[in-house]
C-alpha cells in the first residue's frame, strides 16, 4: 500500500453530500497516511445525504476562502446531488478546483462531483466517467465520457456511484502518492 504520509488533501464539500461518498475515501486516504481537511462553504458542521434524508455530520476543518491550494497535494469531490449543485454557484470554490489543475495536481470526483469539474471548465479533451444523468453536461463541457468502474486520465480520478467506492479510493490513493501529473492541466 502506498505510504502517504506528509501528503494533505483537502475534500471540499458542503450539506448534501454523499455519506459514503466522503467517509470512505477520507478513511482511505487517513488509512494510507494523508493529512485529510474538510473544507467548506461554511463553518461548524456540514450534512450528509443518506438513503433520501439527513444522515452524518462532518466537521468543517475550513471555509473555502481560508485555503489555497498551495497548502494540499489533491483534491477530492464527494458527489450527492446537492453538495455539487450547490458549490458550483460559488466562484471561489470553482477557482480552487480549477487551481489544483493549472499546478498539475490530483483530483477525484465522484458521482455528481464532476459537476464542479464542468463549471471549472477543466474536462476539455478528458476521460471521465459519473453518475449517468450528468453525462450530457460533461460532454458538453468537453469530455469524453464512458461508462466504467474508475477512470484515471493524468490525475484525474473519476467513478459513476457508491458502489465504485472501493475502486475510486484505490486509485485515488494511488494517483495522490504519484503526486503531480504534468497532463493534469486546466
Amino acid at each position: 500500500m502506498e505510504n502517504l504520509e506528509r501528503k494533505r488533501v483537502a475534500i471540499l464539500a458542503t450539506n448534501g453530500f454523499e455519506e459514503s461518498e466522503l467517509l470512505k475515501p477520507k478513511a482511505a486516504l487517513e488509512k494510507a497516511g494523508a493529512q485529510v481537511e474538510i473544507v467548506s462553504d461554511r463553518t461548524g458542521n456540514i450534512k450528509s445525504w443518506k438513503d433520501g434524508q439527513w444522515g452524518t455530520e462532518v466537521s468543517v476543518d475550513k471555509t473555502i476562502d481560508q485555503v489555497s491550494q498551495s497548502e494540499y497535494n489533491a483534491l477530492m469531490l464527494p458527489g450527492g446531488v446537492m453538495n455539487p449543485d450547490t458549490l458550483r454557484k460559488n466562484r471561489n470554490a470553482v477557482s480552487f478546483v480549477k487551481s489544483f489543475f493549472e499546478n498539475h495536481k490530483p483530483v477525484g470526483a465522484i458521482c455528481h462531483a464532476p459537476w464542479m469539474l464542468a463549471e471549472a471548465d477543466v474536462l476539455n479533451n478528458r476521460k471521465v466517467t459519473s453518475y449517468g444523468s450528468i453525462k450530457t453536461d460533461l460532454v458538453n463541457a468537453g469530455a469524453n465520457w464512458v461508462d466504467e468502474e474508475v477512470v484515471v486520465d493524468e490525475g484525474l480520478v473519476t467513478s459513476r456511484t457508491p458502489n465504485d467506492l472501493n475502486a475510486f479510493c484505490s486509485k485515488l490513493v494511488e494517483e495522490v502518492y504519484e503526486g503531480k501529473h504534468e497532463e493534469q492541466v486546466a
